[in-house]
């Protein structure tokens, strides 16, 4: 039987609905009569996102702090893999087919053969990237990843074009606190952008190219879907994969468990600091202090348990224990001060 194709392409940079649409194309387009038949490429780009693995920390992979100043998304995917920055100097693929002919060899073939029409020498690397020769030697220029179920398989990545590599620093250097993770952590690689070694090389271009590559191989063509807002909006299962992307329970709060602990000297004592945090909720909070007020420790402690690792969880919590010891209020606006830039 001839193998069908379905090639779609995302009008959005929206993070959270790109990665919601590639959800919705893995578990509910395909039925399981058309699963082993058809093969689908979906090509799509992020604006100002940083994207984790499923088994991530946020906090001890990015700079929380200054995403949200700068106003740059989170987003975690349903794969594993490492943390990645997105702009529109980015084009992401996602390759998606029944598990039996899944093949990621295939899907790397047709990538790089895409890249090397531009006059490159793209190749795979190990088991997740892609690398370029280049005169200053072998740089990577895309990673990916991968999921399954018992049926079916996706294998997506990105493409390093023109992205601002200035923000990989900025984004995905957390700040240095004293944050141990139970978490995976990414590893960092000599990176180049495509677009420095060929500059025709735009997301249109190499998009262009891919699709060729993907016919090439499959020896048959379709129409291309063009994914806009408005279609995905009148879609109610994409919404609700939607809903799940975007919400802070799944971004932050899917986080492994980690300990955070911080230590501060005020002109009254010294606070230190000890948080067990697990799926971003404080499961234990110890301090130790040579302050003499033995009962604001006390209710600092207890009011901390049990809530959100986010800083109007923390203000909230002080300031009930601020109603509660009005005399000291100075003390805890300067604890308060203190630990939501910790947590921030």
């Amino acid at each position: 039987m001839k193998t069908k194709l379905r090639v779609l392409i995302s009008e959005t940079f929206d993070p959270w609905f790109n990665i919601a649409t590639e959800d919705w194309i893995f578990r509910d387009m395909l039925s399981d009569d058309e699963l082993e038949n058809t093969k689908i490429l979906y090509l799509w780009r992020n604006d100002n996102t940083v994207v984790i693995g499923r088994f991530q920390n946020p906090w001890t992979e990015c700079n929380t702090e200054k995403m949200d100043a700068d106003g740059i998304k989170l987003a975690r995917r349903q794969s594993g893999g490492g943390a990645v920055f997105h702009d529109l100097g980015n084009t992401n693929f996602t390759f998606l087919s029944g598990k039996a002919s899944f093949d990621k060899a295939v899907n790397n073939k047709i990538i790089t053969n895409a890249v090397n029409s531009f006059g490159l020498n793209a190749y795979a690397s190990g088991r997740n990237d892609l690398l370029v020769a280049t005169e200053d030697g072998e740089k990577k220029f895309s990673g990916s990843a991968f999921k399954e179920t018992k049926d079916r398989s996706f294998h997506h990545g990105t493409l390093l074009l023109k992205a601002d590599m200035s923000k990989l620093s900025q984004y995905l250097n957390p700040n240095k606190k004293k944050l141990e993770s139970k978490g995976i952590t990414s590893v960092r690689a000599r990176v180049t952008n495509l677009a420095d070694l060929n500059p025709n090389i735009t997301h249109e271009q190499i998009c262009q190219r891919i699709i060729q590559e993907f016919f090439n191989h499959y020896q048959s063509e379709c129409e291309i879907e063009l994914l806009d807002h408005q279609y995905l909006l009148s879609l109610p299962r994409l919404n609700q994969h939607f809903q799940k992307m975007a919400d802070w329970g799944w971004r932050f709060g899917e986080a492994p468990k980690f300990n955070h602990t911080m230590s501060e000297r005020f002109s009254w004592g010294t606070m230190d600091v000890y948080l067990d945090v697990h799926h971003a909720v404080v499961e234990k909070a110890q301090i130790f202090s040579d302050s003499l007020h033995p009962e604001m420790i006390e209710q600092l402690m207890a009011s901390l348990h049990n809530i959100p690792y986010t800083k109007e969880a923390f203000q909230n919590a002080i300031a009930g224990v601020a109603r509660d010891l009005p005399m000291i209020q100075d003390y805890l606006a300067e604890f308060e001060s203190f630990i939501v830039k910790e947590i921030s």
